[in-house]
């Protein structure tokens, strides 16, 4: 059984109302970080926060290094108690940097990498297995064009080589918004917009050690297509979790048993959650399982 809670803030409030951004736990969940994205001015900003969830505080900590710019539709990866951030776009057009936010001193460090780096790109979607980061699809805004991606790079974060993998089987259709998870050494894509403005809600499955794609046909209830949804991992089963089509916005739960191929609907208790796109507003919430 399963219900949303909203959490309780003590003392001055966080991170403003924002979209577009991302939010990463480091330290077994103790903190969430929450960078970049679109304020309440629709202005897109660099700035980090954090949330204390034992304390249940939020605060703006000194960053040091150097800053990357201001953005949105980055992707945000923890790797241990660290943060790895690639991609995104500063309004005007798409970016392909990465920068590192080691969280115990609160340092950004951008590496040098060698190898070939994804092109340009937001709305995006990045996987990490072991020492190694993907990056899948996604798409690039001009002022006269848009480019959308199907392409699957990955990143040896120890040896900081890019690779462009060529995989067997065909994969997702190009499009950008979707969510990625993973299970098994699997990395799980879940919906997205593709080229031709139809919202998806297909399951495609990437094997990280074949290189292989395969479509995951499912069972039980159907899940509404969408995009700039969230989809968290908890062993085999995915929780997917709100996004929008052209029509409306979502706050429902759906969850995905990859196992058994089996999505069911979750019918949440108590509290529920204002309709949202791109994850979180500034309250907090969570969901407890029992």
């Amino acid at each position: 059984m399963m219900r949303w809670e909203r959490v309780a803030v003590h003392g001055v409030d966080g991170a403003s109302k924002r979209w577009s951004h991302t939010c990463n736990a480091v330290q077994g969940g103790r903190l969430l970080y929450v960078f970049g994205g679109y304020d309440k001015d629709d202005v897109q900003t660099n700035k980090v926060h954090v949330f204390d969830t034992v304390n249940r505080i939020w605060s703006e900590p000194l960053m040091n290094g150097g800053l990357p710019s201001p953005r949105s539709g980055h992707s945000c990866t923890t790797i241990g108690n660290d943060l790895i951030m690639f991609g995104g776009t500063n309004g005007t057009g798409p970016l392909n940097d990465l920068h590192i936010l080691f969280t115990s001193s609160n340092t950004w460090v951008s590496p040098d990498l060698i190898g070939d780096a994804p092109n340009p790109r937001e709305a995006h979607s990045a996987a990490l297995i072991g020492h190694e980061l993907f990056i899948f699809g996604g798409c690039a805004k001009f002022d006269d064009a848009e480019i959308y991606y199907d392409d699957i790079h990955k990143l040896d974060i120890e040896k900081s080589v890019w690779m462009h993998i060529v995989p067997s089987g065909t994969p997702p259709s190009k499009r950008e918004g979707q969510s990625c998870s993973c299970w098994n050494r699997k990395i799980i894509v879940i919906g997205g917009l593709d080229t031709s403005g139809f919202y998806q809600s297909d399951v495609h499955i990437f094997d990280t050690e074949t290189f292989a794609w395969c479509k995951l046909n499912t069972t039980g209830h159907i899940l509404q297509p969408r995009t700039w949804h969230t989809t968290i991992s908890l062993g085999r089963k995915q929780f997917v979790f709100g996004g929008f089509d052209h029509q409306s916005l979502f706050d429902d739960v759906y969850v995905l048993d990859v196992a058994v191929r089996f999505i069911f609907r979750k019918y949440m208790l108590l509290l529920t959650t204002k309709l949202r796109i791109s994850t979180t507003l500034c309250a907090v919430y969570m969901i407890v399982v029992y």
